[in-house]
């Protein structure tokens, strides 16, 4: 007969254990101790099982009818419904354990040792701000491309299109951890290109002199009244066509100038990758000279009023206004000159574009070095410093082929010689 909630809740706890049973193996199990157990009995490819529904109370019996006919019509169709609630336990444990946000956090705790702080402290940042409010809670298998999109929609509202990059390419690095460790089947982030979504920036050009002028540009430095911090500056970035931020938050534990060489490091760069710059000896001279005004501070060139500060980024361009040069050249200039007349000299392109920090990789883009041709990078620099000091006197013959020529006369120290004013032999540095 059919079980009713009078009859249970008048059957008394026996000696041993017994059942109570309400039809089609819907069971109600008595434990000695009084506890009430609803199971369901069944068979599943010839084995007998017998599958828990809850206790009684908690589970009435209208409730544990209702679960026993639901496990009734899966089994009907050839599934265990005991391994079948298993696998759905599981799902439920992984949609809190593998949310996006829970292997993001594994993916950062592991990318970050080859890190620096301040980059990984930045990243950590970015995921929080941007990344985390859109799919954080999301099961990282379930998101879709749709909701990336969305997300650097969300990001480029702001004006921020770089970090809508950024973010789609770090979401990128944590579905493919997710992956490697079976937490995710698919990449959705490399089914979408950034261009296909985000508005395109105009590229900016910065104001640079024609190379032709290059040569009255340089004798305009030299003659410069202004700072002679800032002088130096100038000619420093000529000759090492670094990008401005490089250049004046240089500090001097980043040289080695008995072995003519500047290792700016990651944190210090756009692409984040470490950047070694071969010093000519000229800039080496420089340097040298240079450190008798600012060698007391940890930077090359510290603020005028707060030591502890580098100078400002504007400094240079109020020079190069001062000059004459305003809206014609800009000390990121610097770096276009060089590019085009080290191209035009015949150097060769992946020593130019490694040394201009470019993002750019090419053909070295899978053994990507910051010290890579770093000896034909040091004569390259060498030969520049030689062809800014023959533009200087005047001397520059046009050529061909890998070396920039300039008069066997001219001495290689002539531009740094006159870096506080001093006159240069004029048989070596006259025009005549």
């Amino acid at each position: 007969m059919a079980l009713t909630d009078i009859a249970i809740k008048s059957t008394k706890p026996r000696e041993s254990a017994f059942k109570l049973s309400d039809g089609r193996g819907l069971q109600l199990h008595i434990t000695p101790q009084g506890s009430r157990l609803w199971r369901w009995a069944f068979r599943h490819e010839g084995k007998q099982k017998l599958m828990a529904l809850g206790v009684y109370p908690d589970v009435s019996l209208a409730q544990a009818r209702d679960k026993a006919d639901l496990a009734r019509k899966l089994l009907a169709t050839g599934v265990d419904p005991m391994a079948a609630r298993k696998s759905d336990k599981i799902a439920r444990r992984l949609a809190v354990e593998d949310t996006f946000a829970a292997v993001a956090t594994k993916w950062w705790e592991s990318w970050k040792a080859a890190r620096s702080d301040s980059h990984t402290v930045y990243v950590w940042r970015r995921l929080e701000a941007d990344v985390f409010p859109a799919i954080g809670k999301r099961p990282v298998a379930e998101i879709e491309a749709p909701e990336l999109v969305a997300m650097m929609k969300a990001i480029e509202k702001r004006g921020a299109l770089d970090i809508a990059k950024r973010a789609l390419q770090t979401c990128s690095q944590i579905f493919r951890y997710a992956i490697a460790h079976g937490m995710a089947k698919r990449n959705p982030a490399v089914e979408i290109r950034p261009s296909d979504v985000l508005a395109s920036r105009k590229k900016e050009n910065y104001a640079r002199v024609d190379s032709k002028e290059l040569p009255e540009l340089l004798r305009k430095i030299e003659v410069y009244n202004g700072s002679t911090v800032t002088r130096v500056a100038i000619k420093l970035m000529a000759m090492t066509f670094v990008r401005t931020s490089e250049l004046i938050g240089a500090r001097w534990e980043e040289f080695d100038l008995d072995g003519g060489r500047w290792d700016i490091p990651a944190s210090r760069m756009k692409m984040k990758t470490p950047h070694v710059v071969p010093l000519s000896t000229q800039a080496v001279t420089l340097l040298r000279s240079l450190h008798t005004l600012t060698g007391h501070s940890a930077l090359l060139f510290p603020g005028e009023r707060d030591h502890q500060k580098s100078m400002s980024n504007n400094t240079i361009l109020g020079a190069l206004d001062r000059m004459g040069y305003a809206g014609r050249m800009t000390g990121h200039g610097f770096r276009g000159i060089a590019s085009t007349l080290l191209h035009e000299q015949g150097w060769p392109h992946e020593h130019i574009e490694l040394q201009l920090a470019h993002q750019e990789r090419n053909q070295v883009s899978a053994s990507y070095n910051h010290a890579m041709y770093l000896q034909p990078r040091a004569q390259m620099m060498q030969a520049w410093s030689n062809y800014l000091d023959g533009c200087v006197a005047g001397n520059v013959v046009p050529f061909r082929g890998k070396r920039a020529w300039h008069s066997p006369q001219l001495g290689h120290h002539c531009l740094s010689r006159r870096l506080f004013g001093l006159q240069s032999d004029r048989r070596l540095c006259s025009d005549g």
